[in-house]
């Protein structure tokens, strides 16, 4: 049955590190879908974002924005339209002392949070909502479950979660939905394996994607030296420290560059205290968080895209930085070897190996003429596969398909 109306729900939403959500649900909507938004909590560096993305927050329901006594009037309207339905949710949140977060803190903000969601889909009408990570706000999406009238389904990434599979409840988020999207065949692969077979068929690969028309050829930068340019969280998960390293060797080996590490978090001044100790203050600049356009234009100036990460979905930034026909380098994890081929449309290093990823930025330091080749075979790789266009129609063939409605 055809659900032309759906929710979206995020933790955070708009976010700067996940603006491809933003983009996701504006196509949709470009597609003929009334797509209402929902996130936990208010986002953060609104300011830095731009004023699409701004107005997108005020039409967007912030749940823990709502007062006591509103919080009140959702659960007393929620009791009200159905008694039944909402002592199912009760007993369904108290399993949640036992089993997922085994909290009775977090089991009742679930509830007190699912209350105020309910109460403002019934408002608009909504009997289906998409989550996005499959993370605890996905839990909000099963008890409405519980309570009727609400089906949902969820986007799932990846790696974190397939960590923590038994708190975060994943194995039931994925049998209670209607359909799970998975962004590529590794993500596919951990839900099946975590699945029973006969749920497999209900697990469709949907990769992420950018727009080839919004992130177009950059023109050949005339650096002095080779700019390389990171664009990421400063946390663990994204390796900076390794590439920092590798930078380290570059220098020692007389190679002239520059590195833009694009983006905060709390190992900047870890990677600060590195860059001074192993003398890379003037070779490495931190620009702190910025907004979709001064990324795009910092894109406009790169000479190498690099990603050291050891955990991660497939970053929608490679897909970005192979649109604008910047060469790439990551590392061979999680699905990132299905968006980049060795030596065909990128690079590929060992994860924590700081040598082999300073021996991959060497290569193409020394090579403009890879540069070029790999720039244009990434972009192709991205209008073939990862273009958001194509591939967020496939989005909406899936709400209309596997959607159920209640």
């Amino acid at each position: 049955m055809s659900t032309n109306t759906i929710a979206y729900l995020c933790s955070e939403y708009p976010a700067v590190s996940h603006t491809f959500i933003y983009r996701e649900i504006e196509s949709l909507r470009k597609a003929g879908m009334r797509v209402h938004t929902a996130s936990i909590r208010k986002p953060s560096n609104l300011e830095v974002m731009t004023q699409a993305e701004q107005e997108e927050a005020e039409r967007t329901l912030m749940v823990l924005s709502s007062s006591f006594s509103e919080l009140f009037g959702a659960h007393l309207h929620c009791l009200r339209t159905s008694p039944a339905g909402y002592m199912r949710m009760a007993i369904k949140g108290l399993t949640l002392l036992t089993s997922g977060p085994k909290s009775p803190l977090k089991a009742a903000a679930y509830f007190a949070e699912a209350g105020v969601l309910l109460q403002w889909m019934h408002r608009h009408d909504i009997t289906h909502i998409h989550e996005h990570f499959a993370n605890p706000t996905a839990i909000l999406a099963m008890l409405m479950k519980t309570y009727g009238g609400v089906s949902y389904s969820i986007s799932v990434h990846g790696p974190d979660i397939f960590y923590t599979v038994d708190s975060a409840l994943l194995a039931e988020k994925v049998q209670e939905a209607s359909f799970v999207r998975c962004i590529s065949h590794y993500c596919r692969s951990q839900i099946m394996r975590i699945s029973d077979p006969t749920g497999w068929k209900n697990a469709h690969i949907v990769r992420c994607g950018v727009d080839p028309d919004l992130y177009t050829p950059r023109p050949e930068p005339c650096n002095e030296s080779a700019h390389l340019l990171c664009v990421g969280r400063l946390v663990p998960a994204k390796g900076q420290h390794i590439l920092l390293e590798a930078c380290s060797l570059l220098k020692k080996a007389g190679l002239r560059f520059r590195l833009t590490l694009l983006g905060d978090g709390p190992d900047r001044p870890s990677l600060e205290r590195f860059a001074k100790a192993h003398s890379l203050e003037e070779s490495v600049t931190f620009t702190g968080v910025l907004g979709q356009d001064r990324v795009r234009a910092l894109y406009d100036t790169a000479d190498i895209f690099v990603l050291a990460s050891f955990a991660e979905g497939v970053p929608v930034v490679l897909m970005e930085a192979m649109a604008k026909e910047i060469p790439v380098i990551s590392t061979r994890i999680t699905g990132i070897p299905e968006l980049i081929e060795q030596g065909e449309d990128g690079l590929l290093a060992t994860p924590g190996d700081a040598e082999d990823l300073a021996l991959q930025l060497r290569w193409l330091i020394e090579n403009p003429g890879l540069r070029r080749e790999l720039g244009v075979a990434g972009r192709r790789k991205v209008i073939e596969h990862y273009n958001q266009h194509k591939n967020n129609q496939n989005m909406v063939d899936l709400f209309n398909r596997e959607a159920q409605t209640p």
